[in-house]
C-alpha cells in the first residue's frame, strides 16, 4: 500500500478531485497549510507599501492506495494540478506497512 501526498495550488484542488474519480478514488484527505519552495514567497504591495509574504497557501492531498495504481493517481495529479508556472507543487509517495478500519476492524488492502 501507498501514500500519496500531494502539494499543490487551492485553486486546482477540484480539477484533482476530478481527475482521481474516474481511477475509483474512495477517499481522500485534504488540508489547508501554508509554505514555500524554490520561489521563497512572494512581494505584494498594500497601500503602495511592499510587503514580503514567506508562506503561501497551500492544499495537502492525501490519498492511501494499493500498491497497483501508484503510477495512475501520480499521473493524474500531475496533469491536472498543472500550470506550467513556479509554484506548481510536488507530489510525495511513501509506503504504508499497515492500515486499519476503526470501525470494523479490518486491517491491510481492505481497510482501504
Amino acid at each position: 500500500m501507498k501514500l500519496v501526498t500531494a502539494i499543490i495550488k487551492p485553486f486546482k484542488l477540484d480539477d484533482v478531485r476530478e481527475a482521481l474519480a474516474p481511477l475509483g478514488i474512495q477517499g481522500l484527505t485534504v488540508s489547508e497549510v501554508k509554505g514555500f519552495g524554490r520561489q521563497r514567497g512572494q512581494t505584494e504591495i498594500y497601500r503602495g507599501a511592499e510587503y514580503r509574504i514567506s508562506f503561501l497557501p497551500k492544499i495537502k492531498v492525501e490519498i492511501a492506495i494499493k500498491d497497483d495504481m501508484e503510477d495512475q493517481v501520480v499521473e493524474a495529479i500531475a496533469n491536472a494540478a498543472h500550470t506550467g508556472k513556479i509554484g506548481d507543487g510536488k507530489i510525495f509517495v511513501s509506503d504504508i506497512s499497515r492500515v486499519v478500519r476503526i470501525r470494523t476492524k479490518e486491517s491491510g488492502e481492505t481497510a482501504l
